[in-house]
């Protein structure tokens, strides 16, 4: 008998078949292409396909013949300001690298022009960035010391940028941006604000004034080495870098309480270079232990195709630091892009923005620069100054060049407390309390992903704190996968909606049936652990009829709208639960299954075992079929009824 009675008014379609070479490309077009790049090609000649194919890979020549010269104005400013935040950046985060600072000014000339053309984003303003420069420093200096062998350890920085570029382009070549995606927002909130607070104490050493200087990133060692030579502190060093680091955080609290006073903020760096360095040639300083940066070589940027070192036997800890600084590189430079892209209201792509990224790294390691990013500080300066367009890169690279021709002499006298200041005030803006307290407020999982990278990095080591964050965001994952939900639905008063009974506390469940809900595929990984959580749904249901007194439970409606996908385990536990429900004298009935699941249930023979008439477009004609069962056959006579051929 079944349900013949009942007249359903829709049916539940069954896919047609597919070839399996149309369902895998379609498929790998899915995952790797889903902005579908090529749909711009189709049915053009090969001359206007060559254009194409220029202008998405060379952004700059969809935006340049458009350009105007009121961008130009707004790109000029823009360019100037983030060139005057070049300068002191450059010199001080090649210090943090322990290479030598010019060849940070040299990293903000070739880069930013590369960037220019291939890159996608309108703020990005292109520079080195602290913590791949502290992360160089950390790894690549346990190998080979920067300070006895100055040129190889140079030659191994240039090199690690090369991987990291090539990495980079790699990712974005082969559209392989979903690997930076398991950097989640807490990852990185945890570990940006770790490595600020170890750059931060890094730059103690400046302020204090010491020689030497533990080349170990965690807070036990730092600190060890700090208060163990107390006796060493310089306190004309110590006085200097609090008077600049005043003037400094002075001035970025004004630019947080008014938006107007940002050009203070930005030019507060350089100020800070100019003025330690006149008050060091008038006073002296150096002669009384306050370290300046010497001598820096005038010139653009030398070729160091030369230098990269391919047979060195450090080879694999080279390998090792630029793949691993590419990825900070790109999660740093894209989630930055995106957020002020927000701003504008437009787009950028994440693949593009990789393979601009890779090439101004692979350039760059060949004409005397490491690795660049999209720095936060830089970019937002950047942004409030009013940027227009990619231009504002240009015309910092133009104020570079100038600076490397003919302005590098002047930064002799520049003193390296003055550069500790200026990275400990960058640093500062990375340590986000407030996001920290919101991921506490919103997801406490997300907290302890933020915290453990957190730890990782301050107790540990850069590295380790990346780590921990990974593993803690991936193990998230897998538990998502392994142990999805399953919720009781119930049915709306005067209505034919069915929510779940937990977050509608005014749903009613329906007497003799039991209705599951299932939020996630149905996989290898969760197949077991489904089958024993539904048939304890089942049997917690049948203890609370008997002892309620209630209609006795003849159906089991299974909600699989959000079961996405589902392989040959999940089939298997779907008849191993038909088996356990029929002999318990309960119809196992499904509804709402989208179209890879029902096409799949179709090839497994499933809905041949399971009755056509048993599958539902909706809770709602599931549940109003299954009623209309109930209130037609006789209780003691439905289970025999329900197992009866149509």
């Amino acid at each position: 008998m079944g349900n013949a009675d009942f007249e359903c008014p829709h049916r539940v379609a069954i896919p047609p078949k597919k070839p399996f070479l149309d369902s895998l490309a379609s498929n790998l077009k899915e995952t790797f292409f889903p902005d579908d790049p090529f749909k711009q090609f189709k049915n053009q000649p090969l001359p206007t396909q060559i254009f194409l194919w220029l202008k998405y890979f060379i952004p700059i020549l969809n935006w340049a013949p458009h350009y105007t010269l009121d961008f130009f104005k707004a790109d000029l400013v823009a360019g100037i300001t983030i060139a005057s935040l070049a300068v002191p950046q450059g010199i001080s985060y090649a210090n943090l690298a322990s290479i030598p600072p010019i060849i940070g000014l040299y990293s903000s000339f070739v880069p930013p022009l590369i960037y220019a053309m291939l890159g996608s984003s309108k703020d990005i303003a292109v520079g080195t960035v602290a913590v791949a420069s502290l992360l160089m420093s950390a790894m690549l200096g346990k190998e080979v010391n920067p300070v006895e062998h100055p040129k190889e350890y140079v030659q191994l920085v240039f090199t690690a940028t090369f991987f990291a570029g090539v990495f980079q382009a790699s990712l974005g070549f082969l559209r392989l941006g979903l690997i930076v995606d398991f950097l989640s927002h807490a990852t990185i909130v945890g570990f940006m604000g770790g490595a600020a607070t170890v750059v931060c104490l890094q730059q103690l050493k400046g302020i204090t004034g010491l020689v030497h200087f533990t080349h170990e990133t965690d807070i036990v060692s730092v600190m060890r080495s700090l208060f163990t030579q107390v006796h060493k502190w310089r306190w004309e060093s110590i006085v200097l870098g609090c008077c600049f680091l005043f003037f400094l955080l002075l001035t970025r609290y004004l630019s947080k309480k008014k938006s107007i006073f940002f050009w203070i903020s930005a030019l507060a760096p350089l100020t800070s270079v100019i003025l330690g360095s006149l008050l060091v040639y008038l006073t002296h300083a150096e002669k009384h232990g306050v370290q300046v940066i010497g001598s820096l070589k005038k010139g653009l940027n030398p070729p160091s195709a030369s230098d990269l070192v391919f047979g060195s036997p450090h080879l694999a800890i080279t390998i090792k630091t630029g793949i691993i600084i590419g990825i900070i590189g790109l999660a740093e430079g894209v989630a930055v892009g995106r957020s002020f892209a927000a701003f504008k209201n437009y787009h950028i792509d994440g693949n593009k923005e990789m393979i601009a990224f890779g090439m101004m790294n692979i350039i760059g390691s060949c004409t005397s620069c490491y690795l660049t990013a999209g720095p936060f500080s830089r970019t937002a300066v950047n942004f409030n100054a009013g940027c227009k367009t990619a231009v504002s890169n240009i015309v910092m690279a133009i104020a570079l060049m100038i600076t490397l021709l003919f302005l590098t002499p002047f930064f002799h006298y520049t003193p390296l407390v003055v550069l500790s200041a200026i990275i400990i005030t960058a640093m500062l803006g990375l340590i986000n309390y407030e996001e920290v307290i919101h991921l506490w407020k919103i997801d406490k999982f997300d907290f302890v992903v933020c915290l453990g990278a957190y730890i990782g990095v301050v107790f540990g080591s850069v590295e380790t704190g990346l780590i921990v964050a990974i593993t803690l965001s991936l193990l998230r994952v897998l538990l998502i996968m392994a142990r999805p939900r399953t919720l009781v639905l119930g049915n709306i008063p005067n209505s034919t909606i069915y929510r779940s009974v937990d977050q509608y506390p005014t749903a009613n469940r329906v007497p003799g049936i039991l209705i599951l809900q299932l939020e996630a595929p149905i996989y290898f990984a969760n197949s077991n652990y489904l089958r024993e959580r539904l048939s304890r749904w089942i049997t917690d249901e049948e203890e609370r009829i008997k002892s309620s007194g209630e209609t006795s439970l003849q159906y089991i409606i299974l909600d699989i709208s959000g079961v996405s996908s589902i392989d040959s385990s999940g089939i298997s536990m779907l008849e191993e639960l038909k088996k356990t429900t029929e002999r318990k004298g309960l119809k196992l009935v499904l509804c709402n299954p989208r179209s890879e699941v029902i096409k799949k249930l179709h090839e497994a023979n499933f809905i041949e075992a399971i009755g056509q008439e048993w599958i539902y477009l909706t809770v709602g004609e599931a549940g109003t079929a299954c009623n209309f069962m109930l209130h037609t056959c006789k209780p003691n006579h439905v289970a025999a009824e329900l197992n009866s051929p149509v």
